[in-house]
C-alpha cells in the first residue's frame, strides 16, 4: 500500500475496512477462494451475485466449478490449474454458466494473496465480456 494510505489507515482493522468497501462496491465481480487444493469460495461481492445470479449464501463453501458446464473450455481450465499449482497469476476467458443455466463469456484474472511468501488465498476478478 502507498505511504499515504498507511498513514491514514493505521491499524489492520482500518486496512480491512478499506478493502471490504473496495471489494463490496466494485463494478467487477470478485470471488475469493481459500488456498487449499479444493479452492473453496470464502467471499463473493455484490457484482458476483449480479453477474451469476448466485447469492453469497449459495456459493460460500463451494468451488468456482459451479460456474462451469458442458461449454466450458477444458483447455483453459487446465491452464488455470497449472498456473495456480505453480503459484502464478492467471488471466483467461471461458464460457461459464449463470444460476439460471444461461451461458456467458467470463474474462477473469486470478491472483495469489501472499503473506510471508506463502499463498493464503486466491482472488479472482471477473467480468462478462463478448468473444473468446
Amino acid at each position: 500500500m502507498s505511504n499515504s494510505i498507511r498513514q491514514a489507515l493505521e491499524t489492520d482493522d482500518d486496512n480491512l475496512a478499506l478493502l471490504k468497501v473496495l471489494a463490496d462496491n466494485s463494478f467487477d465481480s470478485i470471488l475469493v477462494t481459500d488456498a487449499t487444493k479444493a479452492g473453496k469460495i470464502i467471499y463473493v461481492n455484490k457484482a458476483f451475485t449480479k453477474l451469476t445470479g448466485y447469492g453469497q449464501d449459495e456459493v460460500i463453501g463451494q468451488t468456482p466449478r459451479i460456474l462451469q458446464g458442458t461449454g466450458t473450455d477444458r483447455k483453459v481450465i487446465k491452464e488455470l490449474a497449472t498456473a495456480l499449482s505453480a503459484g502464478r497469476k492467471f488471466e483467461g476467458k471461458a464460457i461459464n454458466f449463470k444460476k439460471d443455466g444461461s451461458p456467458f463469456i467470463m474474462h477473469w484474472r486470478v491472483l495469489p494473496v501472499k503473506v510471508g511468501g506463502k499463498i493464503r488465498a486466491w482472488v479472482a476478478i471477473q467480468r462478462e465480456t463478448s468473444g473468446l
